[in-house]
Formats: C-alpha cells, structure tokens, sequence
C-alpha cells in the first residue's frame, strides 16, 4: 500500500482507498484501471452493450403494458393448495 501510494497526498491515498474498499478492489487494482481508462487502453467489455435495432420489428412494450403483462404472470404462478392438499 505505502509504495502504491508513496508520493500521493494523504487525502488523494484516503480516498483512493475508500473508492477501492467500496468497489471490492485493491488500491493496485483501482489505480491500474483508472491509468488505463485515462489512456485509453480500457477493453470493452463484452455482452455489456445494449441493442435496440429490432425494437421496430418486435415493439416495445409501454410501463402500463408491462405491469399489467407482469400482474398476469404473477397470478398464474401462485401455488392453488386445494389442489395439493
């Protein structure tokens, strides 16, 4: 840690520490991916894009539609005990 960081303003490592301890990382690890993304050697990450080109052909659902969809589906999967019992 002290080598990491060894140079940097005590508030500059405090919170380089507190960003990483909240993400799951090491200091090392934040500090490496924060040089890369400035440099622009970050790798896309993939299936992480969102794609809309066949909203047209499907639809799209409204916020409306989709609860009331989701409140059909819901009822379906409730367990009838009568028939069980």
């Amino acid at each position: 840690m002290k080598a990491v960081t060894r140079g940097i303003e005590p508030e500059i490592s405090e919170r380089l520490k507190s960003i990483a301890t909240k993400q799951g990382k090491s200091v090392n690890q934040l500090m490496l991916e924060l040089i890369k993304k400035n440099l622009g050697l970050e790798k896309e990450k993939k299936y992480s894009r969102v794609y809309h080109d066949l909203d047209n052909l499907f639809g799209k659902w409204t916020e409306e539609e989709y609860e009331s969809i989701q409140g059909k589906i819901s009822s379906e999967r409730r367990i009838d005990q009568e028939l069980w019992d």
